[in-house]
């Protein structure tokens, strides 16, 4: 029997991914492809097939693919550039040996229209990749986890009463891993989705006058934005001790957005998903309420 093969399956967006097929298909047309079988124990008690299979180790992947319908190909966590690429070019390579006839590959949104260079660049050769290989894939180019920015972590800026970075007015958009998980899991199962981009981005986009409105609105507290160069804020989450590497990263996001590069919308996610994807506010009244 064909089935739907998820890798990553044991990552938080893979997780969901499969949570969500299961709300569509049986668990024996599903199959997940991991590194560590004993971390995806939970799969099997569910009825759903685990494989082998090593991004590193292409033999492995070959096997992992066989007799997929479909391959969700879930973008490797590594840092490094030029290994997530390779990683990504090893697994279309054993698809494509193994007969895979789609791939759904979880790209960067808007990653051809100035977006954050340092991922948008992996994907980019990614897509070029599975383009170069003959395979018909859908590409999913997944905007920014909304997770990233609503979560426990808020509570600090109530406390204090205040959002200091140096994203100035600029906005930047973001998702939930539960939305983008039910797009993914909606193009798995549907037909006639094979050669199709979709920027699963959130048809609004937000700024953090409006995060600190929202947390003031929600918490009963007066919380204010104020903005201030990169250098400072750099200084500042340092000085609050933030590892140096994530400060970077995040001081280049703000940079970003301020810019005005990182608040590009798009209508696919919603299309897909079938309604508004979940807004901050909606994200944050849950948060804060649970």
């Amino acid at each position: 029997m064909s089935k739907i093969v998820v890798t990553g399956a044991t990552g938080e967006l893979g997780k969901l991914v499969v949570q969500h097929l299961l709300q569509r298909v049986p668990a024996s047309e599903i199959a997940v492809s991991v590194r560590n079988v004993e971390k995806a124990s939970a799969f099997a008690d569910l009825g759903i097939e685990v494989r082998y299979g090593d991004f590193e180790n292409p033999a492995s992947m070959e096997q992992a693919f066989a007799g997929a319908s479909k391959l969700l190909l879930i973008s490797s966590p590594e840092d490094e550039s030029i290994s997530r690429v390779r990683k990504h070019v090893s697994a279309i390579e054993s698809a494509k040996k193994a007969g895979v006839p789609h791939i759904v590959y979880t790209s960067f949104a808007f990653a051809d229209v100035d977006a954050f260079a340092p991922l948008a660049n992996v994907h980019l050769a990614t897509e070029f990749a599975l383009k170069t290989s003959g395979i018909p894939a859908t590409v999913l180019r997944n905007t920014w986890y909304q997770e990233l920015y609503i979560n426990p972590n808020l509570q600090g800026y109530i406390d204090s009463g205040l959002i200091i970075n140096s994203a100035g007015a600029g906005k930047i958009n973001t998702a939930t891993r539960d939305d983008l998980a039910l797009a993914t899991a909606t193009v798995l199962v549907e037909d006639g989705h094979e050669d199709r981009v979709y920027e699963l981005a959130s048809s609004e986009a937000w700024s953090y006058d409006e995060l600190a409105d929202i947390l003031s609105q929600v918490s009963g507290k007066k919380v204010a934005y104020q903005s201030v160069s990169d250098a400072d804020s750099l200084k500042g989450m340092l000085g609050a001790g933030l590892p140096e590497g994530l400060v970077q990263f995040l001081v280049a996001i703000d940079s970003k957005m301020a810019a005005g590069t990182e608040g590009h919308t798009s209508k696919d996610l919603e299309t897909l998903i079938g309604r508004k994807p979940t807004s901050i506010l909606e994200s944050i009244t849950q948060l804060f309420n649970k």
